[in-house]
């Protein structure tokens, strides 16, 4: 298997751990095997991946998409990064509930996340690059943000002050996504 289930978490977040192999010249992992990847119950299909560069103290997201809905499987390839999900189901017994964890070039994890999942991350050092392998094709008409500090979800950010775009600055509180006709598209 190239890669193990660390952890499960809110029922549908899985941490995967891949297999490492290290010697004296460095160390090589399988980040993505298409044959493999359905036996922790991941989808096979990620037309899109996109990375990202960041500096200590910048958040991105609270992030997701409803048409298509997208999921993200989510890395550190330099640097260390807290990721964040939260789900975003209005009926779910889950809902508004976050897990976060510390991922970082070091420890290679993974983070697989459903699209009724909202992301984001922290970067915890200056040039953290994150990659974002996605089920679907980006669309902008069909994607929103929810507030990185809503107090409604709670979420325990290593930082105070973050660094942030003038999109997740003004993103919508998460009261208002689950009361938008749009959020009936993760109902369970």
């Amino acid at each position: 298997m190239a890669f193990r289930v660390a952890g499960r978490y809110l029922g549908e977040i899985v941490v995967l751990e891949p297999q490492t192999y290290e010697d004296d010249r460095g160390c090589f992992m399988e980040a993505f095997r298409a044959d493999r990847v359905h036996e922790p119950g991941l989808p096979e299909h990620y037309p899109q991946e996109n990375q990202s560069v960041s500096r200590k103290g910048v958040i991105r997201g609270l992030h997701f998409q409803w048409t298509p809905p997208m999921g993200k499987v989510m890395r550190v390839s330099a640097g260390a990064a807290f990721l964040v999900a939260v789900d975003i189901r209005r009926g779910s017994p889950n809902v508004g509930r976050w897990h976060g964890i510390e991922v970082s070039a070091a420890n290679r994890l993974q983070v697989w996340a459903p699209p009724w999942f909202a992301r984001g991350f922290c970067a915890l050092v200056d040039g953290t690059e994150v990659q974002y392998r996605c089920t679907t094709l980006y669309n902008p008409k069909g994607e929103s943000g929810i507030r990185w500090n809503d107090p409604r979800i709670g979420i325990a950010w290593p930082i105070d002050r973050p660094l942030l775009s003038a999109k997740d600055s003004t993103a919508m509180p998460f009261d208002e996504w689950v009361a938008r006709p749009e959020a009936a598209r993760f109902d369970p």
